[in-house]
């Protein structure tokens, strides 16, 4: 299996995340600005078994992906330096629909999108404030995505984002923190560490809570696996 994150995850997550599959961390760039630019879903969008990747994503990152096996899809737009243009490819895709901001969202995203439904939200940032659950379930630090999925019908949980950490911004975001694989639920954090676990537990209850380290929540661009 492979795991794509970002290299300011702690020692100890690191250590525990090789002992699931083959890591992948990136690494900084200039593409987007400093807090973002090595979160893999700033610049990664996965439909299905493919990757959409954005096109000034760097050459050795693509190289690297491409050599482990991923089936990557160049995107359309560039990413830029600043929101929204740093959120084109920040889109959630499951099995039965296409979540994020139409305005935004990368038109090789949507034109590989089959028959899922789109359901449009202000929030170009989705991926970072959506973890989506194998059932078509939800988890959500932003509002307007909370309000929208209730109007859709979905199982959805809202946690306030205020304690989780991201370098150089007031909080992160919950989907930013999390990755999932089978029933396994990944986090790079404690949830004994964050105001709101106890509620994220709850509605987990089912699934393997794997905690990466004994810390704070940590937005570090979500963990994908492959």
């Amino acid at each position: 299996m492979l795991i794509i994150s970002n290299n300011t995850l702690p020692s100890s997550a690191i250590e525990k995340l090789n002992y699931y599959g083959d890591l992948i961390l990136l690494e900084k760039n200039h593409v987007v600005y400093d807090a973002i630019s090595n979160h893999p879903d700033i610049f990664l969008c996965r439909i299905d078994d493919s990757f959409i990747i954005a096109p000034n994503t760097s050459i050795e990152l693509k190289e690297t992906l491409s050599q482990k096996g991923l089936k990557l899809i160049e995107g359309i737009k560039p990413l830029g330096k600043k929101y929204p243009e740093t959120a084109i490819y920040n889109a959630v895709v499951t099995k039965n629909y296409l979540i994020g901001n139409s305005n935004f969202i990368d038109e090789t995203i949507i034109s590989h999108k089959g028959n899922r439904r789109i359901i449009n939200i202000n929030q170009a940032y989705t991926r970072c404030n959506l973890l989506p659950l194998l059932d078509e379930r939800f988890i959500t630090s932003d509002l307007g995505i909370y309000k929208q999925l209730l109007k859709n019908n979905l199982e959805v949980l809202y946690v306030n984002p205020k304690k989780i950490v991201l370098k150089d911004f007031a909080n992160g975001f919950i989907g930013g923190c999390c990755g999932v694989f089978n029933n396994k639920i990944f986090i790079a954090g404690s949830l004994n560490n964050f105001p709101e676990g106890e509620k994220i537990m709850d509605f987990l209850k089912g699934l393997d809570i794997i905690e990466l380290y004994d810390g704070p929540l940590l937005d570090v661009g979500s963990i994908l696996f492959v």
